[in-house]
């Protein structure tokens, strides 16, 4: 009986690899952390995740290792080309960004090149490209040499080692540099949302400032809170020369500026970028990062981008969602139009790393699945069964799948059908509904279990609409607990949640929040609430918080450095999570190798 995968790769593949020049140094062991399922309702990690070898050249010593190839490992008493279909030999191929990949049964092996797309015929070990083969290959093939000045940023190291990155951080960064070796100034990466886009914007700017090669850089994010976290990234590497741009602050002296799209005046089609064209001339910065690219108001946006022709600039984008609606619609037109904007501007993405592997990787939460109806409320079968007719649409928003067109209810078909009607009827919008439960966990989860109409949107936010820089507090039960509005998306709530609107040319809404959820302000809370089972801080209590407010200025900064730290030990917490998870599956994993004779 032949060797398993594991001994193929220890007693064949590695002395064979050894011997043709593959030190340990070039030799790289990529664990994800190992996919969560959901068993029986509740979240478990597999013991181990996916271990991918990565093969890797240098240019001297001190260089960052440039993968270049990945090498995977069959059974003895299987054939090389086992499972190496051209279809998955690709997509590890971009998975990893290398564009050779191996499969060996300690015997024979087999190539597929990215370059070329095919894939060869089985060959002896003893023939295995040494490094400087596959260097050379690499260098003929993306049309660099890794010697080139406009390779530098490549063989820059990672500011605290590898351990810091994921192997897909590391897969796109490269993939944005060697775009940029290659002579082309722009690129754009598409990484699911929580894949960490901010830490390869920080360290895609790093690794080319430690080549020599950037002067000034921008990173655009879409919102305040983004902006005080990427300050806190950015601040952790570059110090005092990245700074957070402000409307009265345009941080000239600094060498990495942090601002929003609402600050630079070209968040909407209606802003005039005064900000912009104010304070910084024409070719300004030398690289731009744009996060959230797949935005709106693409047209006022883009002046960032053609304002610096010079600049190499990249985007940033979570994974497009993709709308099956006719053309005519208008939100399908307007979702095309924007897809078409970035890719006509910035090309295909060199890099894409979506939600699903996201999950089988272990870095994004496992999702469960569940089924909500649209049109009917509280039925006893589900309109996936029933269709719906026309008494079930009644006081929606409706509109032709086809032509976009706002639909009576009146004129729609008496009944249609639970297997077709998505495909006559473009699906109203839903509004979310918060409880309570929504914001005592220091920012609004959107996961909710209600949601309501436009119609009773509009009723219930006629007195009063919540809008981005508002603050919200828990008056009722988990009382005490204050979060700012940081987004446009519409949103009503229980009766439970205190409202709050600043006037904002005395109070910085970060800086009230900070205050409410503070030991002070908790105290104020404590005392303010009334009755037994179910407390309650009253809105005329509420409004008699002796609240400090310092200057604006002074406010700002307090508020700047809270969610700083906030940050920073969110990212700890994350960390330790990710830590604790990981020692929960040691003595599994320990008496899985102790009764497979792996000790």
């Amino acid at each position: 009986m032949g060797l398993g995968e594991s001994d193929t790769r220890a007693k064949l593949i590695d002395p064979a690899l050894h011997a043709r020049g593959w030190t340990e140094d070039l030799v790289s062991r990529e664990e994800t952390a190992g996919t969560v399922e959901i068993v029986d309702g509740r979240p478990r990690r597999r013991a181990r995740g996916r271990v991918d070898y990565t093969l890797r050249v240098k240019v001297n010593l001190t260089s960052q290792p440039v993968a270049v190839a990945l090498i995977e490992a069959k059974a003895e008493d299987l054939p090389p080309t086992h499972g190496l279909e051209q279809g998955r030999a690709y997509a590890d191929s971009r998975r990893l960004n290398v564009p050779f990949v191996f499969s060996s049964n300690g015997h024979l092996f087999v190539e597929y090149d990215r370059f070329s797309g095919q894939t060869t015929a089985p060959r002896t070990l003893g023939e295995f490209p040494t490094p400087d083969d596959l260097r050379n290959r690499y260098e003929q093939g993306m049309g660099f040499s890794l010697e080139a000045p406009q390779a530098r940023p490549l063989l820059a190291r990672y500011l605290g080692g590898e351990a810091t990155r994921r192997y897909y951080q590391d897969a796109a960064i490269r993939a944005v540099l060697e775009k940029i070796a290659r002579g082309d100034r722009r690129a754009l990466l598409s990484l699911a949302t929580g894949s960490g886009k901010t830490f390869i914007a920080v360290n895609l700017l790093k690794r080319i400032a430690d080549a020599a090669q950037l002067r000034r850089a921008l990173f655009v994010c879409d919102r305040d809170e983004l902006r005080t976290q990427g300050l806190g990234a950015f601040h952790n590497v570059f110090g005092a020369d990245a700074a957070a741009v402000s409307s009265d602050k345009p941080q000239k002296n600094a060498r990495i500026l942090i601002a929003t799209y609402q600050t630079l005046d070209v968040d909407t089609e209606d802003a005039d970028a005064n900000f912009l064209t104010t304070h910084y001339p024409e070719n300004y910065f030398s690289h731009i990062v744009i996060d959230e690219c797949h935005r709106s108001a693409w047209g006022k946006w883009s002046q960032l981008l053609t304002r610096n022709p010079d600049a190499v600039q990249i985007g940033l984008t979570a994974t497009p969602r993709e709308i099956t609606l006719s053309e005519k619609s208008k939100e399908g037109q307007a979702d095309a139009q924007i897809s078409a904007d970035n890719l006509r501007y910035f090309g295909e993405p060199v890099y894409e790393y979506d939600m699903a592997q996201g999950i089988e990787d272990g870095y994004l939460a496992a999702c469960e699945i569940i089924q909500r109806d649209i049109f009917l409320d509280d039925q006893p079968q589900s309109e996936r069964e029933t269709g719906v007719g026309q008494a079930d649409l009644q006081e929606k928003v409706l509109h032709d799948a086809n032509t976009g067109e706002v639909l009576a209810w009146v004129t729609a078909r008496t009944h249609y059908e639970a297997s077709n009607f998505e495909g006559h009827l473009l699906l109203p919008d839903r509004i979310p509904f918060l409880f309570v439960r929504n914001i005592v966990g220091g920012r609004i989860d959107f996961n909710v279990e209600k949601h309501v109409s436009y119609v009773t949107y509009e009723k219930l936010v006629r007195a009063c609409r919540p809008e981005r820089g508002d603050v919200l507090y828990s008056a009722v039960g988990s009382f005490g607990v204050a979060v700012v509005v940081d987004t446009d998306r519409p949103f009503t709530f229980q009766r439970h949640i205190a409202h709050i609107k600043p006037r904002r040319d005395l109070v910085e809404p970060y800086f009230l929040c900070s205050y409410l959820n503070s030991p002070e302000g908790r105290r104020e809370s404590d005392a303010a609430a009334l009755g037994g089972a179910q407390r309650t801080v009253t809105l005329g209590s509420l409004a008699g918080f002796e609240v400090p407010i310092p200057a604006i200025e002074i406010q700002r900064r307090i508020a700047a450095s809270v969610t700083a730290w906030s940050a920073k030990l969110e990212v700890i917490r994350a960390q330790v999570e990710e830590q604790v998870a990981s020692i929960s599956t040691l003595p599994a994993a320990f008496l899985r190798q102790a009764f497979s004779g792996e000790l």
